[in-house]
């Protein structure tokens, strides 16, 4: 089974998959396996570990010690050409949607693809879309793109639906690292309703209450990054964990 195909899995089999998005620049080596075994612990399905700077240079040292605490799926959110590494179980190959720029819409796709192959990295194909979230995000600001508007899900949907025609895996909607807004769940319900691919939401949730809202929106993976990397502990994670999950009984009834 690949990675992809475990991906799957842990949606059919949770519902909706809990997500640690883990920064190398914002993490001390030293206790970040220790972090990694309490986040498997406390119920966490996957870890992206990936950012859009890379100031130290830890990126493979940080996804060596992930890989070594943890049986879960690692998984690259490569914010840069420089965050491709053999290391990991796979890379999201994003495609930024949602912008016009075409370096992010094929260009640096270009010049990663050979790396990525000689790596021996499995793919997937990720439409990646920004979403407002009420300040500008380093996202928005480094790939030199608009995002969608907060209050305009007709316009998440259509370029949902041609991600999906283009052969895209999944959809992954950011409202961006430390969003002072997550994205709505009137988006993420529009989008499930029209699109029958993975949806992965992440940016500003910072509780158990709004993981859980965005899981029954229609969330397939809901993310934490700037939270978890505040509030460490197991129990904070259990919390989210648990409400992740538990909107499989909400989507079922409903």
């Amino acid at each position: 089974m690949n990675t992809y195909e475990k991906l799957n899995e842990i949606r059919q089999r949770r519902g909706t998959g809990y997500v640690v998005l883990i920064d190398p620049d914002k993490t001390d080596p030293a206790t970040h396996p220790r972090f990694v075994e309490q986040a498997t612990e406390a119920g966490v399905d996957a870890f992206f570990i990936g950012g859009s700077l890379m100031l130290r240079d830890q990126f493979e040292d940080i996804l060596r010690r992930t890989k070594e605490a943890t049986p879960l799926p690692v998984i690259i959110f490569p914010g840069s050409l420089f965050q491709v590494s053999a290391i990991a179980d796979a890379i999201l190959f994003l495609v930024l949607v949602s912008g016009r720029n075409p370096d992010h819409l094929i260009g640096n796709q270009v010049t990663a693809a050979p790396l990525i192959k000689a790596s021996g990295l499995e793919t997937i194909s990720t439409a990646y879309m920004l979403v407002e979230g009420g300040s500008t995000t380093s996202a928005e600001f480094m790939s030199n793109t608009k995002p969608i508007p907060r209050n305009k899900p007709d316009i998440a949907v259509a370029h949902s639906l041609a991600a999906e025609m283009i052969g895209m895996k999944m959809l992954y909607f950011d409202a961006g690292s430390g969003a002072d807004r997550h994205v709505s769940e009137e988006m993420i319900g529009a989008v499930s309703k029209y699109s029958s691919l993975p949806i992965i939401v992440g940016g500003g949730i910072r509780t158990a209450e709004t993981a859980g809202a965005v899981a029954q929106a229609g969330a397939s993976f809901v993310v934490t990054g700037n939270i978890t990397e505040v509030n460490r502990d197991d129990g904070f994670l259990r919390d989210i964990a648990n409400a992740v999950h538990a909107s499989a009984s909400v989507k079922q009834s409903t």
